[in-house]
């Protein structure tokens, strides 16, 4: 929760892998975990089981409830898929809107389809 939470304010940048040029949430959920960030997955095109195959790849299990420094696999739209790390009272994440890494607080405002633990 430390590392996320020490990236917010940096940039929001698709396929974006290092802080400094900017991350996207592939990246900043690579980063967090000390994963590498998988090749061809499958967010954009919002296909849970692709992106559940690459998750277990990474090293991750499904857990059934979440606690602080989990992933949440969420789908803010009918074809995307997206990644916040848990934190107390919220989530951390990396905002294409707002074009940064963002602390927000409470419940995810998209619906979880699952949560993640690093192995």
């Amino acid at each position: 929760m430390a590392a996320a939470r020490a990236l917010v304010g940096v940039r929001f940048r698709l396929h974006g892998r290092l802080p400094e040029r900017g991350l996207d949430c592939v990246g900043l959920a690579a980063l967090v975990l000390g994963r590498a960030a998988p090749e061809g997955y499958g967010l954009r095109s919002g296909d849970e089981g692709r992106a559940a195959d690459w998750l277990r790849a990474a090293g991750l299990r499904r857990v059934d409830a979440a606690r602080e420094g989990d992933l949440a696999l969420v789908r803010p739209g009918p074809l995307q898929l997206h990644l916040m790390i848990v934190v107390p009272g919220g989530h951390v994440h990396a905002h294409a809107g707002v074009g940064r890494v963002v602390e927000m607080p409470g419940p995810s405002p998209w619906p979880v389809l699952g949560y993640w633990r690093a192995e």
